[in-house]
């Protein structure tokens, strides 16, 4: 594909988004320049929550931290096993919802073209200077995605942002959507550091609920590990998963040292309808 199935995101326009040199233009006239490392901001001004927009590079550098350790890896691995399984074809593409850095994106996207998008500027700018042959867009995935009507393959979401309407609307008929979740069990042991209680909740239904009408459903998996992790890795976690660290639980926070951790997701693949 020459271009990425981009829609222009002024109000009212949706044109598809041609790339001329360093600018993606659409026939309104209407421009986005690239930047240096490569990304193209997408964001109109009434998509934004606040000036700084998405997670700090604070949480994108703990992220980062733990995936260099080894920390998240096996999710990833098991998202691209599973995309790899699908035979989507070569010409397909692939769009990751609140792609963070682009880890996932790209370990899933070797023969396919990849489009990621995410609200956070530094993510985006990871990801843009890491894997440089996808296409990574600055968003906000709960408004109205970017991208053109029924031009993507699969559609991924990892611990991210849902918009299920939108995700239809750009999905060709009959392909796929996949879903990854915390579950219930999910950093169980830091939860209850912080949070002084060891409650469980199952997401599964809710999220099916969301996409019922629109979507069926194909499988449902779970990718659990328990890893021993020092204190420097839970740190991270606190600051990437954002839970942050809670003042009431300062004292227990300080003491961490070392700690069994359980890192759970589950795994929805859907066929939109």
């Amino acid at each position: 594909m020459h271009h990425p199935p981009l829609a222009c995101s002024v109000r009212g326009c949706t044109l598809p988004l041609q790339r001329r040199d360093r600018t993606f233009v659409c026939d309104a006239g209407h421009s986005y320049d690239i930047a240096r490392s490569g990304y193209v901001n997408l964001l109109q001004p009434q998509d934004r929550r606040s000036l700084v927009a998405g997670d700090a590079i604070s949480a994108v550098d703990a992220r980062a931290a733990l995936l260099a350790d080894g920390v998240g890896r096996t999710l990833i691995d098991a998202i691209a096993t599973r995309v790899s399984a699908l035979d989507l074809g070569d010409a397909s593409v692939i769009v990751d919802l609140g792609c963070g850095s682009g880890d996932a994106l790209a370990a899933s996207t070797e023969t396919h073209a990849g489009i990621g998008i995410d609200l956070s500027t530094p993510a985006i700018d990871r990801a843009a200077r890491r894997f440089p042959t996808r296409t990574w867009v600055v968003a906000n995935a709960d408004r109205r995605l970017p991208l053109l009507d029924h031009s993507v393959d699969l559609v991924v979401s990892v611990h991210g942002r849902r918009n299920p309407a939108e995700v239809a609307r750009v999905s060709r008929a009959g392909r796929y959507h996949l879903v990854a979740i915390p579950a219930a069990d999910d950093l169980i042991e830091l939860r209850e550091l912080v949070q002084g209680t060891r409650v469980e909740r199952d997401r599964t239904d809710a999220v099916l609920a969301e996409h019922e009408g629109l979507f069926q459903v194909l499988e449902h998996s779970v990718v659990r590990e328990t890893l021993r992790l020092d204190r420097a890795a839970l740190l991270n976690l606190l600051q990437g998963t954002y839970r942050g660290e809670r003042r009431g639980a300062a004292d227990r926070v300080a003491a961490l040292t070392r700690m069994d951790v359980t890192l759970a997701s589950d795994l929805l693949l859907l066929r939109s309808k």
